[in-house]
């Protein structure tokens, strides 16, 4: 019996391969057909930086003089590293896609190293966290990296463990190790908004990616209970739920600083007060040019102007899904997929903070808040999803000849054992 379990894992093994090296085929073939990307993922990317280049400058000009004696400090900076993540973003969209994809374990392990260098001499500590490292004129946040290096990985092993993905013991335990020691490193920080985000990423594609349900929902309760353990252990995490729950208990307190974003949230009304109009940035809301900038949006813009900043948002994860959809294999939909979370969490995250829909967890808004690292780790995501948008075929293109991998109309058929969740795109 183990040895034919053996034979049958082996053979299950050796099918995925092929009809993933067919597909792959398939897909470079196409690729040299098409080869344009998707030129309004790229104009929502870039609408969306300038707009948030211009709430940098409105949002960050009190603090900036205040901290360094010029008012056009954090701007600069800002705009120095959209160069740079331009930069990254047109080097991102040429590197060939077959080589990315075999540097999974590279960027795993590189991200390590960077996490640890945290806790080395070149770590720096601002407000009590120790979250990233000085090169002199520039600092890094390993954890922006993270994400990415975490996405590659794991559409690596959802797609070529697809045999063996629906087992606990090597279809469950690798990724969840991997993903758990990135998330203790983060936590050591110490970071929870950011170990937040990984469970999410982790949670996420390997609901797409054909993990069972009962696991995945049985590790949504322990992470549940860990996160709730972590919140009661931390005075300060504990004091943020509390004033989350009822912030205007103590609105010189807990409570602080998600009053101020309501108060600039409410009077910006309609229309906003006007850009750089807004007096929340005046030394009343804490972090208003990081974390908090989507309050001195809604309060400068207005609700509409808040509304078509997340029209263009919602546009821009769509057309990351639709990528990810249109991928003729099963780990480029998966990567695509997890690049488009990538962008997409924290916007829902930052939102719902801001908004006091869910405790405050310093996740920054990707394209808006200030911090180099984070842009650059954005504009990277859009570089690699443009990418992977030359890449995509038509559905009669995709199929082997043969029409062994062949469905219903020319569509490729993922139905068998290795499909996950995104395998019917």
């Amino acid at each position: 019996m183990n040895q034919g379990a053996g034979n049958r894992t082996s053979l299950d093994g050796r099918f995925v391969r092929e009809r993933e090296c067919s597909l792959r085929l398939a897909a470079r073939a196409g690729a040299r057909k098409q080869g344009k990307p998707d030129w309004l993922l790229l104009g929502l990317a870039l609408a969306l930086l300038g707009i948030g280049l211009t709430m940098v400058l409105s949002s960050s000009g009190v603090a900036a003089m205040r901290l360094h004696g010029d008012p056009y400090h954090f701007f600069r900076r800002q705009l120095l590293f959209s160069g740079l993540g331009l930069l990254c973003l047109l080097a991102a969209c040429k590197f060939p896609r077959l080589k990315l994809e075999k540097m999974q374990y590279l960027l795993l392990f590189g991200c390590i190293a960077m996490l640890l260098l945290v806790f080395s001499p070149l770590g720096v500590s601002v407000n009590g966290a120790r979250r990233w490292i000085s090169l002199g004129f520039i600092r890094l946040q390993p954890m922006e990296f993270v994400k990415i290096a975490l996405v590659i990985y794991l559409a690596f092993f959802l797609s070529t463990k697809q045999h063996i993905i629906k087992t606990f013991s090597r279809g469950i335990i690798p990724p969840f190790l991997i993903t758990g020691l990135l998330c203790l490193l983060l936590l050591a920080q110490p970071d929870f908004g950011g170990a937040t985000v990984l469970t999410a990423l982790l949670f996420f594609m390997c609901l797409v990616g054909g993990t069972r349900l009962l696991y995945l929902a049985f590790s949504a309760l322990l992470a549940g209970g860990a996160a709730t353990l972590l919140v009661i252990m931390e005075p300060y995490r504990f004091k943020r739920l509390t004033g989350f729950m009822d912030p205007f208990a103590d609105p010189q307190g807990g409570g602080y600083q998600l009053v101020q974003s309501f108060y600039a949230m409410g009077s910006g009304g309609l229309t906003g007060t006007g850009l750089g109009a807004g007096r929340q940035k005046l030394f009343y809301l804490p972090e208003a040019h990081t974390d908090f900038i989507v309050a001195v949006l809604g309060e400068e813009a207005g609700f509409i102007g808040i509304t078509l900043v997340f029209i263009l948002m919602a546009l821009l994860i769509w057309r990351g899904l639709r990528i990810a959809l249109a991928q003729p294999d099963l780990r480029g939909r998966l990567t695509a997929f997890g690049l488009t979370l990538v962008l997409a969490l924290p916007m829902l995250l930052n939102m719902a903070v801001v908004s006091g829909t869910v405790p405050s967890k310093g996740v920054p808004m990707p394209f808006f808040s200030y911090g180099g690292t984070a842009l650059l780790s954005s504009l990277i995501c859009v570089g690699i999803l443009l990418n992977y948008s030359r890449n995509t075929v038509p559905a009669r293109a995709a199929a082997p000849k043969d029409g062994g991998a062949a469905g219903r109309g020319g569509q490729p058929d993922f139905s068998g054992p290795e499909s996950g969740g995104l395998s019917h795109a």
